[in-house]
């Protein structure tokens, strides 16, 4: 695939991407929604590749959300079997070619199996540094803020020590940039309560393409619309 990375003038360091259109492209194609979820599983490795190729330094997946739970239980009971084994299958690879693996979440509610799985995933890749990938899996923006503002208060923080910065290390994603460019798939332009916090000032990418159908050549496109952005940060453009 022949792609002209010097008009790429801006390479966002952290892409969050909203996984969008799995069960419509399985539909499609006649198949089981669970079909779609695999497809979309399989997906991730080539984006994270491409993300990795042209130079971005974290990629956040929104794999489960908190909502997902309210899905058909053998649609939830397939799908997290199908990320049970790409933990298995994926991780000695992803390891092997310097990615390291956070999650964002809450383990809570997860086989033990699983949750032992996650683990051993997270501390056999935390030392790794070509690219960071998190995994926001049983994820909920609200509750990521909640959760903060738990800890904060069982660690007895005075009021008036609360600031972002602080806040911020609250977070399932503190000690990473805040994202730059969100990328929702499958022509959808809601948040669906992800990283509402962090996205406060991120720029936005909506297209069409249904995810498992989502490939190098459309990341290219995500980027190429970031480059071409004045970001402003809430501030007038100097004249």
């Amino acid at each position: 695939m022949d792609l002209d990375k010097s008009a790429l003038t801006k390479i966002p360091v952290h892409v969050a991407i909203i996984m969008d259109g799995n069960g419509r492209w399985a539909q499609k194609r006649g198949l089981a929604r669970n079909e779609g979820h695999r497809a979309g599983t399989e997906n991730i490795r080539r984006v994270l590749e491409g993300a990795a190729e042209f130079g971005v330094k974290v990629l956040t997946i929104y794999a489960f959300s908190t909502e997902n739970w309210g899905r058909p239980e053998d649609e939830v009971h397939g799908l997290l079997g199908i990320l049970e084994d790409t933990i298995r299958r994926e991780v000695p690879e992803l390891h092997k070619n310097g990615v390291q693996l956070r999650h964002l979440g809450r383990l809570e509610g997860i086989s033990e199996e699983m949750q032992q799985s996650v683990r051993a995933a997270l501390e056999l890749t935390k030392h790794n540094d070509r690219i960071v990938l998190n995994v926001a899996f049983n994820y909920g923006g609200r509750a990521e803020i909640l959760d903060a503002i738990r800890k904060m208060i069982a660690d007895q923080v005075p009021p008036d020590q609360v600031n972002e910065a602080l806040f911020a290390r609250y977070l399932y994603s503190a000690g990473l940039p805040d994202p730059d460019l969100i990328v929702r798939t499958a022509g959808e332009m809601r948040l669906s309560n992800f990283l509402i916090w962090q996205a406060a000032y991120a720029e936005y990418y909506s297209t069409p393409t249904l995810w498992p159908d989502f490939n190098k050549q459309e990341l290219y496109n995500a980027l190429l619309a970031f480059s071409q952005r004045q970001r402003r940060f809430g501030k007038l453009e100097n004249v």
